[in-house]
């Protein structure tokens, strides 16, 4: 591999090939000195070649270039470049010293070494020109940014050195800094800029350059002649090898299968298996090449907070984000929360006896009453999830009262606020169409006995007040939320677990003439046993007492099974998972120069990061999600069997909804597809949205994408749709519906149903999740009993007290609890989120291309007309799911939003 290097003599006359250390009179003195800027009459130029050697034009060292005497050469032209470095909004004392001392050496040349590389090739060397000097001087720091500090460094180039296309940069210090961009100023009357953002390693960690390329995009065959052997080199080095453990300072991305969710060596319980290949296919994830488990080889040996999980280094969070969730949030959360209420509560985790004491959570508080625990919880939250006062003493954790019962704590109860939040609820993306009678599964009914659902057309046309099935079903009235066929492999297993009792549940609802949905049917299943035939039960709603609260006990086990396939399948399968090859295939596959890099770089931010943090404390063996939601131990065995339906086609918002049959396709009605029931919130606003992103992004391919072939040629592209195919999901490589990638319009849609994931779509199934599921009462994530039977000796004791046999059905105060915090977790918005159609004011220079900047202002503008829109849709009467006494607005698609739990907001990635 080639690797680019500074020039050996030039380091060692310089820094003994040792990193500078900061002599101790210096420390804490600040230091300031000033400097005569004077250059060489001949500059050092430099070509690149591929045997890792250069041809020097001038026997001149780039020290000499900036600090010898003698005027320019008239045929060469001087230019400046100016440095901004992004350093930490809170350091330490011993940070501030080490930065004191960067600051000197950087100020007098003897830290940061650049190397401009020209776009036009030396006719002997046939690479790019160079020309280097050591960044030097300081600028005044801007005013509103205390954290951005920029230098400058002196070139001259000859005459015929061409427009610099990348530069080559060298830390000479003894750790990192976070580069944002480096400007040639003054070239030929023009700014050239090279937007970085991205983290340079210390020169102790790794010998070779950091290539920046300038913000230009070029496809493969338009790279100027002077940068091709660079964008080849620096995929190879984002590549690596494949081969031993990830450093924390690497940026190497490369693929493996989930096999680090159990602890093996730990106990023998909390085992896992792995999850990708033929028997249980799944999503690859980012790899980290830790030793294998002591127990199991096919595992790989866990690393447990507080010490993070690698990710490329430009993946992790920046400073912001930690505050808002590793010192703040998530991290804290999952280290001190949980011990924390646990000896709170009590050692034995107590049920709800009654519904004041889940209303004294929002009213009065959590109390903590050891003084140790207080000092944590001090520190252990901020924004909205828990506001902290003190009171008599004692520090409070009061949460806040949830959307959905903030204004009608009472519309949990009601058969249509269930029927509501299918559509505009959390998780709207399970509805489907009913389209014939019986309904049947499609299980092996050697195993789950008869195939046919006991909801007949006899049970239904009761409830259809004269309607005949036949005619609901023309009419197309009746809809069905059915996890049967995926649940029922698992509730044998789920009901032997402590704790759990589960069905597999289908709903049926009817929509009225009147625009509502109500539920008329819930089957509840367990799996056959040989002492009983009878497995599957029907509950209809009713109108005496017995049968009301029974009817409330089917609802809440289905909203059990709906958080668990949401929280599962639609959340962290769909878009975390399934994003995560898509990023590494990216970065692995398309040059930093490339459009479509370019276009989806926005829509990258973080997951990686998110996905990591999940696998160390969601998603793991004795994880929160194990411990909270209703499949426990085997959670991630029914997200792998998800993922066996699972279709990139069908990821697209139209072909999903034409799928579940929630919409037709109409060449006259808006964006081509007409609503099955107009009132649907979710797909009305996501249409909008889907819709904004489709245009933008085919004007964008179109504008880079000029000839017929210009798709099929371009090699990068190819590689990089291959590579998610046959790699990143690697177990569907052989699927007949993945899209071809030979047209505009195949990458147009492609690109599409990508950005659509990883922002619409992540953002309407993510930020509701507090303000759904923060009242536990509305979406329990587990229940804890069956149904009582008439035959059961449970039955009495229903009979006597049902709003105890209901709430003892729920998950215990911790479960409650934990759960709580963690969806506000989940909810909640960073400060220094970046949202669909924003830019960010450090990343405004990603493109030099006045068209796409217009492009990019027209999708702005039209996702600000769109925001409009949606807020007058939550004001029209007419739409029930959207309005009306206590209905709280459908906002998830809306695009802008501010920090904290807010229920609205579209990021541009999986953030969170």
């Amino acid at each position: 591999m080639l690797a680019f290097k500074p020039k050996p003599s030039s380091l060692r006359s310089t820094f003994s090939g040792t990193a500078l250390r900061p002599p101790p009179r210096l420390y804490g003195v600040p230091v300031l000195l000033s400097f005569s800027r004077t250059t060489r009459s001949r500059p050092l130029v430099r070509a690149v070649i591929s045997d890792d050697k250069a041809v020097e034009s001038a026997k001149t060292s780039p020290l000499d270039q900036k600090h010898s005497n003698g005027s320019s050469d008239s045929s060469s032209k001087q230019v400046k470049a100016v440095v901004t470095i992004k350093k930490k909004m809170k350091e330490n004392i011993t940070e501030k010293i080490e930065n004191q001392w960067e600051m000197l050496m950087n100020g007098i040349g003897r830290g940061i070494l650049i190397q401009l590389i020209s776009e036009e090739i030396d006719p002997v060397t046939n690479s790019g020109k160079s020309v280097e000097a050591f960044v030097r001087g300081w600028l005044p720091k801007p005013q509103e940014h205390d954290n951005i500090l920029q230098y400058v460094a002196d070139f001259t180039l000859p005459s015929d050195f061409g427009r610099p296309g990348a530069v080559l940069i060298t830390n000479q210090h003894a750790k990192e800094f976070h580069l944002l961009e480096i400007v040639i100023q003054d070239f030929d009357g023009v700014p050239i800029y090279f937007p970085a953002n991205t983290w340079i390693h210390s020169l102790n960690d790794n010998p070779e350059s950091r290539i920046i390329f300038r913000n230009q995009a070029y496809l493969p065959s338009q790279t100027p002649p002077g940068l091709k052997d660079l964008r080849r080199e620096d995929l190879l080095s984002i590549r690596g090898n494949g081969k031993g453990e990830r450093m924390p300072y690497e940026r190497i991305y490369d693929y493996d299968v989930y096999n680090d969710l159990g602890k093996p060596d730990k106990e023998r319980d909390l085992a896992r298996p792995v999850l990708g290949g033929e028997e249980r296919p799944y999503p690859r994830r980012c790899r980290t090449g830790r030793p294998a488990s002591k127990i199991d080889p096919l595992c790989e040996s866990r690393i447990e907070k507080p010490h993070p999980v690698y990710v490329p280094r430009d993946e992790a969070f920046e400073e912001i984000k930690q505050d808002t969730f590793s010192a703040g949030r998530l991290k804290a959360l999952l280290h001190n929360l949980v011990p924390l209420m646990a000896a709170t509560l009590s050692s034995s985790d107590i049920p709800f006896t009654c519904f004041s004491e889940i209303d004294k959570l929002y009213n009065d508080g959590f109390i903590l009453k050891d003084d140790e625990q207080r000092k944590l919880g001090d520190n252990l939250f901020i924004g909205n999830m828990m506001k902290q006062v003190l009171n008599v003493g004692q520090k409070l954790l009061k949460y806040e009262i949830p959307a959905v019962i903030r204004k009608d704590r009472f519309s949990w109860l009601r058969d249509n606020e269930f029927a509501r939040q299918a559509l505009a609820g959390v998780n709207p993306v399970n509805i489907e169409i009913l389209k014939e009678f019986p309904i049947l599964s499609k299980l092996d009914p050697a195993i789950y006995g008869p195939p046919e659902s006991v909801i007949t057309k006899e049970l239904i046309e009761q409830e259809l007040h004269g309607m005949s099935v036949d005619k609901a079903l023309e009419e197309k009235r009746l809809f069905m939320v059915d996890f049967h066929d995926m649940l029922l492999p698992f509730i044998k297993r789920i009901n032997n677990l402590p704790g759990r009792k589960s069905y597999a549940s289908r709903t049926v609802f009817f929509y009225t003439k009147t625009g509502i949905l109500r539920p008329i049917a819930i089957e509840l299943s367990l799996p056959p046993t040989p002492s009983s035939n009878r497995n599957k039960y029907v509950y209809t709603h009713g109108h005496d007492a017995t049968t009301y609260w029974i009817w409330k006990l089917a609802k809440a086990h289905v909203c059990a099974n709906d958080a668990g396939v949401h929280q599962l399948v639609n959340h962290w399968l769909r878009t975390h998972a399934c994003m995560e090859p898509y990023i590494i295939a990216t970065h692995r596959q398309l040059s930093s120069m490339h459009p479509i890099y370019k276009l989806l770089h926005p829509h990258m931010r973080y997951t990686l990061e998110i996905n990591a943090l999940a696998r160390q404390s969601l998603i793991n063996g004795g994880g929160i999600i194990e411990a909270s939601f209703s499949p426990g131990k085997y959670a991630m065995e029914l997200s792998a069997a998800a993922y066996e339906s699972w279709r990139f086609d069908r990821e697209a918002l139209p072909a999903d909804l034409i799928h579940r049959g929630m919409a037709v396709e109409d060449p006259s009605a808006p964006g081509g597809l007409k609503l099955l029931i107009e009132d649907y919130p979710y797909a009305a606003d996501g249409l909008l949205i889907w819709s904004a992103i489709k245009e933008w992004v085919e004007s964008y391919v179109e504008h880079f994408y000029t000839e017929p072939d210009s798709v099929t040629t371009d090699v990068e592209l190819q590689a990089w749709w291959s590579e998610i195919k046959n790699r990143g999901h690697h177990d569907k490589r052989n699927e007949p519906w993945w899209p071809k990638l030979a047209t505009k319009e195949d990458l147009s849609g492609i690109l599409t149903t990508m950005i659509w994931t990883a922002s619409g779509q992540h953002a309407a199934i993510n930020f509701g999740q507090y303000p759904f599921g923060g009242y536990m009462p509305n979406r329990p994530t587990l229940m804890r009993k069956l149904i009582p039977q008439e035959t059961n000796p449970d039955f009495e004791k229903f009979m006597q007290n049902p709003q105890l046999t209901f709430l003892s059905s729920l998950p215990t105060q911790l479960q409650a609890t934990k759960i709580m915090a963690v969806q506000d977790t989940l909810s909640t918005h960073s400060p220094d989120e970046e949202y669909l159609g924003k830019m960010n004011e450090f990343h405004s220079s990603w493109i030099n291309d006045h068209k796409v900047l217009q492009m990019f202002d027209r999708f702005a503008a039209k996702l600000g007309e769109i925001e409009e829109i949606i807020n007058e849709r939550n004001k029209d009467i007419r739409l029930k799911n959207r309005t009306g006494a206590g209905i709280p607005p459908y906002e998830l698609l809306l695009p802008s939003s501010g920090p904290g739990v807010t229920g609205r907001g579209i990021p541009n990635s999986v953030s969170i």
